[in-house]
């Protein structure tokens, strides 16, 4: 029997956004502000988010496992960028399973664990785990939810 698929989103559920923003210059903060997602590089500055590499780990022997994320449309680098954040920080885990897209809804499988309903995150041809949430406020509410 094959197991269950779960996609995790990348920003703000892997990726602790604002540690890319605190490694820009004020200048650069300046010239893109409300914008920062279109900062060339700044994907590849991000640090992961404490204890998601580790709840991923956890989840990889029971699950199988993918990224599913959106690309900035206006960053030249950030596809390439998001690529090699995951060979840098998970690709034992993630090693050509990655799916960057704007249709999240397209995509089958039995969870999607996101932060946000966008770019068809709440029309997910599964579950939505809707990170942040009350049900799901954090990683170890979704842990003991899919380990139960």
């Amino acid at each position: 029997m094959s197991k269950k698929r779960i996609f995790f989103d990348m920003d703000g559920v892997l990726v602790d956004f604002q540690s890319g923003i605190d490694q820009l210059s004020e200048e650069t903060k300046k010239e893109y502000a409300g914008r920062l997602d279109e900062v060339p590089g700044i994907f590849k500055l991000m640090k992961p988010i404490p204890g998601a590499i580790e709840a991923v780990r956890l989840l990889s022997r029971h699950y199988d496992v993918f990224i599913l994320s959106t690309s900035p449309w206006r960053n030249p680098t950030a596809a390439s960028d998001k690529i090699e954040w995951v060979k840098t920080y998970a690709d034992e885990m993630f090693h050509k399973r990655v799916i960057l897209t704007h249709h999240k809804e397209l995509i089958e499988g039995d969870y999607l664990i996101d932060d946000r309903g966008k770019n068809g995150a709440s029309e997910f041809k599964g579950e939505w785990i809707h990170l942040g949430s009350e049900r799901f406020p954090d990683m170890d509410a979704v842990l003991k939810y899919l380990l139960m």
